[in-house]
């Protein structure tokens, strides 16, 4: 300033301290208030002019909310799904535009403040809204959505008639690759939407179906097969077979895949086409649904041995059954007994499975590659074998009932023998399992209710020795029936001896008048000898 007042006329001085005093005042004369947003100041197509920085943003999201009703329409091949903007979890993503805004004129020095404020006179300033989607509601939005965006592949079937196998080709699938749709959806919205309806093409993968006709075609040999018969069994028990071998029939397991019975014959329920029959349970038989499917598994596990499939999963019954030899069984017990086995040859195998009368049949196909001159065969071993105790238990049922409600069953050890024969000579022999059979006891039901209570007595004393002859007598003497008759024979009147009727020798006993000769004793406690046939029959075995 000196300098001037040494260089400048004062007059001249004087006129740039009035101008610039009228720079400041217009400067300050255009500056908005401190919290409000300039005019020409838009927010997307959003007017914010004259708003409050809190007007602002409710403003915004007032405007992003009602973008959340926005049809999008995904696409995975031919198939379509439609959402909207704001279930994909759209939200506004830059809100510090607002703080931006509402700073327009108030910062910098004077002429950058004026020449904001200049520049607002002549053009909008407008700051674009950024919207992002919630990555965690489109993950879970596309995974509930994969039965409407995904195509299934249709696998090549394989099916046997008259003999024949035909071979129907599949069909190509696609499957939506959640992860990789999650960053497109949120890149496109991030970067390109325009705030309009819109389609998106989902990342998605072809599926190919299992199964070519070259490779199905291999499967024309039989590989291995086994029956067994169920000629004894109960109705129920018979449409249990039936069922289990129809959903097992036709079933195709490629090279190095894993078969499991339970996975085809369950759910075993009544909803299934499964009847109540025969099972065993804890050391007992009982009724349960699906009583019989055993022997299904029974069946086809000697197959699958013939075929010399990979048996990974194998149980033996708790008790024996009567169908197959010891440890020739394969049990089948909800999810923790199943029967398993690796198809381990190249080539896909086929399952044959069915009934005929009073049999049950399982044949495995595929490509035959052992030598034909090669024959397997299995042998049964009883290492031990334990006889169980007979159980006789009171119920409440007319004393004289007798009936067996359980049959028995050995305890056995055994082991099954693989033999292998080349030409007719026994080439191998090697131990092929092991398996343990728990005794189990023929169980029979014993009446106890009589209006006598020396019959009651009396059976209850017999029951407690356990004894079947003595139970049985016991049953016999103190039935209601033969209380009635001995009661009868008891009222009629002694009829005289003849005249000149026989006398004993002298010193001898003479017959009692009227008698019989002989006297009868009860069963003191059940005492007595003779066996009967038990009433009713034993339960069906699986």
């Amino acid at each position: 300033m000196k300098k001037w007042k040494q260089y400048l006329p004062a007059g001249v001085l004087a006129l740039v301290l009035v101008i610039a005093a009228a720079f400041t005042f217009s400067v300050r004369a255009q500056e908005p208030e401190e919290d409000t947003i300039p005019e020409r100041v838009f927010f997307g197509s959003i007017d914010g002019g004259g708003m409050s920085k809190e007007e602002a943003v409710k403003a915004i999201e007032a405007y992003v909310e009602q973008l959340g009703g926005t049809k999008v329409t995904l696409t995975a091949g031919e198939n379509s799904l439609e959402t909207t903007a704001g279930e994909l979890g759209l939200s506004w993503s830059n809100p510090e535009i607002v703080e931006e805004a509402a700073g327009l004129g108030k910062t910098g020095n004077l002429i950058a403040r004026y020449k904001v404020m200049k520049d607002l006179e002549h053009e909008d300033q407008v700051y674009g809204i950024a919207y992002e989607l919630d990555a965690a509601k489109v993950q879970a939005f596309l995974e509930a959505s994969q039965e409407t965006l995904n195509t299934p592949a249709v696998d090549a079937s394989l099916t046997r008639e008259d003999g024949e196998f035909v071979i129907t080709p599949g069909s190509q699938g696609v499957s939506v690759n959640v992860a990789e749709s999650v960053t497109l959806l949120e890149k496109f919205f991030s970067t390109q939407w325009e705030e309009q309806e819109v389609t998106i093409e989902l990342t998605a993968e072809v599926v190919e179906p299992r199964g070519t006709e070259e490779e199905l075609s291999k499967v024309q040999d039989e590989l291995g097969s086994y029956h067994t018969n169920f000629s004894s069994s109960a109705d129920g028990r018979v449409t249990n077979l039936q069922v289990g071998a129809a959903k097992i029939n036709g079933a195709v397991i490629y090279p190095g895949e894993e078969f499991s019975a339970y996975a085809y014959l369950s759910p075993i329920n009544a909803e299934n086409g499964y009847e109540l029959a025969g099972a065993y349970e804890n050391g007992t038989t009982i009724e349960s649904y699906g009583g019989g499917v055993c022997q299904v598994s029974t069946t086809l596990y000697n197959a699958a041995i013939r075929a010399e499939l990979e048996i990974t999963e194998r149980y033996p019954h708790s008790m024996t059954v009567s169908y197959v030899e010891p440890s020739e069984d394969a049990a089948i017990a909800g999810t923790y007994k199943d029967l398993k086995f690796v198809n381990n040859t190249e080539a896909p195998i086929y399952i044959e499975g069915y009934t005929v009368g009073r049999d049950i049949y399982f044949t495995i196909y595929g490509q035959e590659t052992r030598p034909e001159n090669r024959k397997v065969t299995f042998e049964s071993e009883i290492l031990s074998n334990e006889a169980p105790a007979t159980q006789f238990k009171a119920v409440e049922m007319p004393v004289g009932h007798v009936k067996r409600v359980q049959g028995a069953h050995n305890g056995i050890s055994a082991k099954l023998w693989k033999i292998v024969t080349v030409d007719g000579v026994e080439e191998s022999r090697e131990e092929f399992n092991r398996s343990t059979y728990n005794p189990s006891p023929a169980i029979y039901e014993v009446g106890t209710v009589s209006a006598n209570p020396e019959a009651v007595a009396n059976i209850n004393a017999a029951l407690a020795t356990q004894d079947e002859a003595t139970i049985r007598a016991a049953a016999e003497y103190w039935s209601d029936e033969a209380i009635a008759q001995r009661e009868a024979a008891a009222q009629q009147p002694a009829t005289p001896p003849a005249e000149g009727g026989t006398t004993t020798p002298e010193g001898g006993n003479t017959t009692p008048e009227g008698g019989t000769g002989t006297e009868t004793t009860p069963p003191a406690g059940g005492a007595g000898d003779g066996s009967t046939t038990p009433a009713g029959g034993g339960a069906a075995v699986p």
